[in-house]
């Protein structure tokens, strides 16, 4: 990983599972250019639920969030790029998916705030990536490598 690299958290959730929306959440992903170090098929339990969630533990919308992402199984994964954790939210869109702009992730998959298909590290959030990224990987299933494409992707200005 070269120092402009980051990595950030990124999961499919259940109602993209349920969509068959995965492959194209990743597709977007790589085809922006970021590298997919970490994937894992899984269904959340309640207690990993309430770890993730544990900032809005109290607010009116924790249960409705638990009960959701606990629904179905999703998609976690880790890319890594430089300025990841800003491109991917840029990606998804607006929170709800009736504010997102066409062309996002949110914007052309989904319609309810509830529903809204994919979740990434906040990257007002200093250190959200590595929180979210821990608590779903394990260092040994995080994979480097280069990414064959890389010269093209990036402009070689002599410090990466």
């Amino acid at each position: 990983m070269s120092h402009h690299d980051e990595r950030t958290f990124v999961m499919a959730k259940p109602d993209a599972v349920q969509r068959g929306l995965v492959g194209e959440i990743v597709s977007r992903l790589e085809d922006r250019g970021l590298k997919l170090v970490g994937a894992k098929f899984m269904q959340i339990d309640e207690d990993l639920a309430h770890e993730h969630y544990g900032e809005h533990e109290g607010k009116p919308f924790f249960d409705g969030l638990v009960e959701f992402i606990t629904s179905g199984p999703v998609m976690a994964m880790v890319w890594e790029g430089a300025d990841a954790t800003r491109q991917v939210r840029q990606m998804m869109g607006a929170t709800d998916p009736a504010e997102a702009a066409p062309g996002t992730i949110r914007g052309d998959y989904g319609l309810d705030l509830g529903h809204n298909v994919i979740h990434g590290s906040d990257n007002e959030d200093p250190g959200a990536n590595e929180r979210e990224i821990e608590l779903f990987f394990d260092d040994e299933e995080l994979v480097e490598y280069d990414r064959a494409d890389a010269e093209w992707v990036y402009e070689d200005t002599g410090d990466h």
